[in-house]
């Protein structure tokens, strides 16, 4: 019975605290239950909040009790990613170079607003060094593992966060996506995640890697992603470039299916390799997507890779990160972030101002696409998830992180909404991801997409074998 409460959405806890039949207390037993039994083999948590969360629970039970919620998560357990500031905990970005014992005195915005409606934070997960590549290990807390099979990484930056909630061990979590890090660990362990709209989700402090960085939530279901995007959309005043926004409820029209939608599907945006059970997982999710009414239509949006850009825009971030540590504290930082910043620091200004030129250009033509399609489907991920530990796949001949990453990055480049959601499974039993983009602003729509399809193509039934 715990273990199925430690799988119940959080959609379904508020339904049950509200009509007096569970309390938080017991739904945050049941995810450190979860974590007590599991966490020591898959390390997705690097920090873990069992007495604060306990009383967090009870305080919210006795909201509960009195008919006054504090907000919309109020009583459901959430973890944050490591990269994200929490308040009276160190936020350590898997690095060794990070003093522990300095002030924490500061939440992130997506942290104060969870606090401000009640979730229950059970602690801290773990990241790659600096949230740098598309896998999750590091010098502080080693290699995290995915639930679906010990062997192979849950993909990354945000893979402790992903580890985590498809363990049981709490319904939500915070990821963040610089580059695909919410929807390559999504992918890959079998959960709903949204990289939103960039500046939807307000971010402080600022991230090294600029305006590639977005924060977004990660759940087994889409309806939880909205759920929790309702609370941490809210404005922030310390986030400049966030989007003007209010209170706004990303549940609404979730059911309002896809018939009629304009429906793009491109197995491999013209460019990329394609693992052929990932390719056919993704032609059934576009069938269904037919028979839910959609038009859907075979065709790529028509650009070349974009790796060069998000290449040196990413390199420069790394370097930008890593500007104040001095050579001796690098010898404690993992060998490819150190490698990727050294030559992130040779680039110059014209490098970066044409990077940019081609970010602005590609955003053009994403922009002209959408006037034709409403949505563009793609693989989440190219293919299954690897050997955990490893930067690339072995044996793959490739080199760094993004060229195993071809249908994530090109829309942080843009800026869109993009969801991946689960697709099936390979014949070796690991999760496959179906990508859901959206135009700019267009996160509603991409949430009522992957509601749609996920309702049509369940998967909820299956568990990691752990």
């Amino acid at each position: 019975m715990s273990d199925d409460l430690a799988f119940t959405p959080a959609t379904e806890l508020i339904a049950l605290y509200r009509a007096k039949r569970l309390s938080p207390v017991e739904a945050t037993q049941a995810a450190l239950d979860r974590i007590a039994a599991h966490n020591e083999r898959l390390n997705a948590f690097c920090l873990v909040n069992d007495e604060g969360a306990m009383v967090a629970a009870r305080a919210s039970e006795a909201r509960w009790q009195r008919g006054e919620p504090m907000g919309l998560v109020d009583g459901v357990p959430v973890s944050i990613k490591d990269l994200v500031l929490t308040k009276h905990w160190p936020t350590l970005r898997g690095s060794k170079t990070i003093d522990a014992g300095q002030a924490w005195d500061e939440d992130a915005p997506c942290v104060a607003r969870l606090g401000e409606h009640g979730a229950v934070v059970l602690g801290k997960t773990t990241t790659c060094e600096f949230g740098w590549k598309g896998v999750t290990d590091s010098p502080l807390n080693g290699i995290t593992r995915n639930p679906w099979n010990l062997e192979r990484t849950p993909g990354g930056s945000s893979g402790g966060s992903a580890a985590a909630v498809a363990a049981g061990m709490g319904p939500l979590a915070i990821g963040t996506d610089g580059g695909g890090s919410v929807r390559i660990p999504s992918g890959f362990t079998g959960l709903a995640g949204l990289k939103p709209t960039y500046g939807r989700v307000p971010l402080y402090p600022p991230s090294p890697f600029g305006g590639l960085s977005h924060v977004g939530p990660i759940a087994r279901t889409v309806a939880d992603a909205a759920l929790m995007l309702s609370v941490i959309a809210r404005p922030d005043a310390r986030d400049p470039y966030a989007l003007v926004s209010h209170a706004r409820d990303w549940g609404d029209g979730l059911g309002d299916g896809v018939e009629g939608l304009r429906v793009a599907v491109s197995a491999d945006l013209g460019y990329a390799r394609v693992d052929p059970e990932i390719a056919a997982l993704v032609a059934a999710a576009a069938d269904t997507f037919a028979g839910l009414g959609a038009k859907v239509e075979a065709v790529d949006p028509g650009f070349a890779t974009p790796h060069e850009c998000f290449r040196t825009l990413w390199y420069a971030g790394a370097a930008h990160a890593l500007r104040a540590v001095s050579a001796s504290r690098r010898e404690l930082m993992d060998p490819g972030l150190v490698e990727v910043a050294t030559e992130g620091a040779r680039l110059g200004a014209l490098d970066l101002l044409a990077a940019e030129s081609a970010r602005a250009a590609l955003g053009v033509h994403m922009g002209a696409f959408h006037q034709r399609f409403d949505l563009l489907l793609t693989p989440t991920l190219p293919i299954p998830a690897f050997a955990a530990g490893e930067e690339v796949p072995p044996g793959s001949g490739l080199s760094r992180w993004p060229e195993w990453t071809p249908f994530s990055y090109p829309f942080n480049l843009t800026g869109q909404p993009a969801a991946s959601v689960p697709c099936g499974f390979t014949a070796d039993g690991l999760p496959a991801g179906l990508q859901i983009v959206g135009p700019r602003h267009a996160d509603a729509l991409v949430l009522r997409a992957a509601h749609a399809y996920q309702t049509a193509a369940p998967t909820l039934d299956r568990r990691p074998p752990l």
